[in-house]
């Protein structure tokens, strides 16, 4: 591991704050990554999915006959064969669970029909070519405005396509406002794309335990999704979560695939393994935001915003999995960071014939950036206004704090004037208005755009949140540390070996972290919602600093001194008496003179959610003639609170960043009207790559939250909250002089094109 010459527990002062190269990159660099695919399972058989390649039919029949017959194959299971082990659906009634194979219906295309067992990956996509599936077309309904109407209802025993309604609690009178304007936005499905496709795998061990591995966010919560699905008890099932390949909310839960898979090992009495292909990913892994918002703006004419109002209409795919309760986060976050007092707000979760959809990075948050932050500018538009001075005059001011929204949020703190100002100046935004306006007079055919987006999102949704910690002194004075928190790049090893070094002298690279183990690591969450630091992080810091507290006691019997005279230099990771630092022991000391190891573990607790802001700026160059858009300059300005480690930050907010101008530039999953995916490859899910990103121009405020000890918020997911929106209003407002009042994401040249030639029609 390789260290900056900043401070260090070993050249004085504290490691925190200070950029500290990954611990983890050596590893991943010279001999690579262990992942679900590399795990050695002698005698493995490997499991092919038949998929619907209908979006909506009754299934007539599943033949198998053939399929059974053919090379390698050891089994060929169909849902009429699981006496209904099925995904109970995270929002909403029993009427729309997901059967592990499905039985009767297929709702989406890409739904696991059958699956095949094989002793060899070819062998069983070749014998699944052989299962006949005679279906019963049904119309299909992908549009969820249509689904709203019930005319094809996906679950008759449901009798409706609506999974959850949020109404509205409050009625919002615009009749005073002297302006008034609605938009309607389209924020579009998404694609995760993480590198590594889902894979898992399951094996029956000789004490009659299940032992699973997958690549997913949390090894109990995917443990409980498979104990319920094949009903069994958790002390039954062992869940393994080796490194995973990107998971960015997509892989929070397991699917239907993952979960059926401990019976399919047991059907063929030997481990099983599962691995998605891309193709397989697109269809079926899920897909991330989904929403159709009609936000109404209002207020007065020279620019205070008064009344809001937000209606979401939030597609959940074929079977509701977390999508609605995302859409009723949407609604929580819709004032954003102004503050608006007259709101009214409600959101319907239906039902498509499309992929579920799941959570993606920021899940529901960046949804409710994008309908504030689009409706400012449109209001700034209609008034006649700057947008930059219509946010001026309604941020919430910094001395308001802890204030609490008309949604229901306490925002813990805030400085959103302050990054506002800073990310104008920074990128020169009064010098820009004077480009545009001289590119608008000269008839200018590349027109100059400038987006803004003064956000606010929630870390750590919820009202109370916990995470396991454990620290171990070992005989050679190392620390063996555990963590519930899941790793899938955020650099957690760094993170948490900095907070234990800081607080106990023991040099990074004599640190070793557990996770990922429910036999190894009592209790885990999810990694998501940008909780890891300020809950897993605090909880670690906490069992350093109880391990510190044992280690003291026993130094002050080898020093033949009081406790309280004991000191620990944390800068050499010694002990010794208060003022004669000239003998002391050390780690290696202590953990000699105790017959059991000195352990400590913390289940820190956090009550209440963090917030963290920020301003972005998006400038862009749209060529009018052809459509194409072109981002050249972005400033952001985010504050997380305190930085443990500003180098893995930088790393998240850049992820974020491109996530966000991906889906506003870019990135789209697109069905045709039978619900066929037409966006199934690689060539026509366009990911965007560095070759549309400029430079990003990046600024760190520091605002420490009062929520935990560390003051540290979420960083992961910031950039994309506020990305969305400064991209497209950037675009917008490239073309404002054409005529163009809004333009549909993703921005694409052809969108583009429509919207100028709609605007001169």
């Amino acid at each position: 591991m390789s260290l900056t010459s900043e401070p260090s527990p070993t050249s004085g002062g504290s490691i925190l704050g200070h950029e500290v190269r990954r611990v983890e990159d050596p590893r991943m660099l010279r001999s690579g990554g262990v992942y679900v695919d590399d795990i050695d399972l002698p005698g493995a058989a490997h499991v092919h999915f038949v998929r619907a390649t209908t979006a909506h039919a009754e299934l007539l029949d599943v033949d198998v006959s053939e399929a059974i017959g053919a090379p390698g194959v050891l089994a060929v299971v169909t849902g009429d064969d699981l006496d209904g082990h099925a995904l109970a659906p995270l929002v909403g009634d029993a009427h729309f669970a997901q059967a592990l194979l499905a039985r009767g219906r297929v709702r989406y295309v890409g739904e696991p029909i059958a699956a095949v067992v094989a002793t060899d990956r070819y062998l069983a996509a070749d014998a699944a070519e052989l299962v006949i599936v005679d279906y019963e077309p049904l119309p299909a309904v992908v549009d969820p405005r249509d689904a709203l109407a019930d005319d094809v209802v996906l679950f008759e025993e449901a009798g409706t396509n609506v999974c959850r309604r949020v109404d509205a609690t409050s009625t919002v009178d615009f009749g005073g406002c002297d302006v008034v304007t609605t938009v309607e936005i389209v924020n579009q499905r998404i694609y995760a794309a993480p590198i590594e496709p889902r894979v898992a795998a399951a094996a029956w061990g000789e004490d009659g335990r299940l032992v699973c591995w997958s690549s997913t966010q949390g090894a109990d919560p995917a443990r409980n999704v498979i104990c319920e699905a094949l009903s069994l008890e958790t002390d039954q099932v062992r869940m393994i979560i080796p490194d995973v390949g990107g998971a960015f909310g997509a892989k929070a839960r397991p699917g239907p695939e993952e979960a059926l898979l401990g019976f399919l090992a047991r059907r063929v009495d030997r481990p099983v393994r599962w691995s998605e292909t891309r193709n397989e990913s697109l269809l079926s892994l899920g897909h991330g935001r989904g929403q159709v918002q009609t936000i109404t703006l209002g207020g007065t004419s020279d620019g205070d915003l008064t009344h809001l109002r937000l209606e979401v209409l939030g597609d959940a795919g074929a079977y509701p999995k977390i999508a609605p309760f995302l859409h009723g986060l949407t609604l929580m976050m819709a004032t954003g960071t102004y503050g608006i007092t007259e709101v009214e707000t409600s959101a319907t979760s239906v039902v498509t014939n499309t992929a579920p959809v799941q959570a993606f990075r920021g899940a529901g948050r960046p949804e409710a950036a994008a309908a504030i932050e689009r409706a400012v500018d449109a209001f700034a538009a209609q008034a006649g206004l700057d947008p930059a001075d219509v946010r001026r005059r309604n941020l919430l001011a910094a001395d308001v704090f802890p204030y609490t929204t008309p949604g229901g949020f306490t925002y813990d703190n805030g400085a959103y004037h302050s990054a506002l100002e800073t990310a104008l100046d920074a990128v020169g935004y009064d010098d820009l208005r004077v480009q545009q306006r001289a590119r608008r007079g000269s008839g200018d055919t590349r027109a100059l755009g400038i987006g803004l987006s003064s956000y606010v999102e929630v870390t750590a949704p919820g009202a109370e949140h916990t995470e396991f910690a454990s620290v171990e002194l070992c005989d050679d004075g190392s620390i063996l540390a555990r963590t519930g928190a899941t790793p899938y790049g955020q650099g957690h090893a760094t993170t948490w070996a900095m907070l234990i070094a800081d607080r106990t002298g023991v040099a990074i690279p004599a640190i070793t972290l557990v996770h990922g183990d429910t036999d190894a690591v009592p209790s885990s969450g999810i990694t998501g919602g940008s909780r890891s630091v300020q809950v897993a992080g605090s909880s670690m810091a906490d069992a350093a600093e109880k391990l510190a507290e044992l280690a003291r006691e026993v130094a002050a019997e080898l020093l033949e001194a009081a406790v309280d005279d004991i000191v620990l230099d944390s800068s050499t990771g010694r002990f010794h008496v208060q003022g004669t630092p000239a003998r002391s022991v050390g780690w290696s000391d202590v953990a000699a003179e105790t017959p059991e190891p000195l352990a400590a573990t913390s289940d820190f607790v956090q009550h209440g959610s963090t917030f963290p802001f920020g301003s972005h700026v998006a400038v862009v160059e749209v060529d009018t003639e052809t459509g194409a858009v072109e981002l050249v300059r972005f400033v952001a300005v985010d504050d997380a609170g305190t930085l443990i480690n500003p180098l893995l930050a930088a790393g998240q907010i850049h992820g974020g960043l491109a996530a966000g101008i991906a889906q506003a530039l870019l990135e789209e999953v697109v069905y045709d009207a039978d619900g066929n995916l037409l966006t199934s490859t690689f060539t026509d899910y366009t990911v965007i790559s560095a070759a549309e990103l400029p430079d990003f121009d990046r600024i760190v405020q520091e605002t420490p939250t009062p929520l935990n000890p560390l003051g540290a918020k979420g960083i992961g997911e910031s950039g994309t909250v506020g990305a969305t929106p400064a991209v497209q209003n950037a675009v917008v407002d490239a073309l404002a002089h054409l005529g163009v009042r809004h333009v549909d994401m993703p921005t694409t040249p052809r969108r583009v094109f429509e919207a100028i030639r709609a605007a001169g029609s």
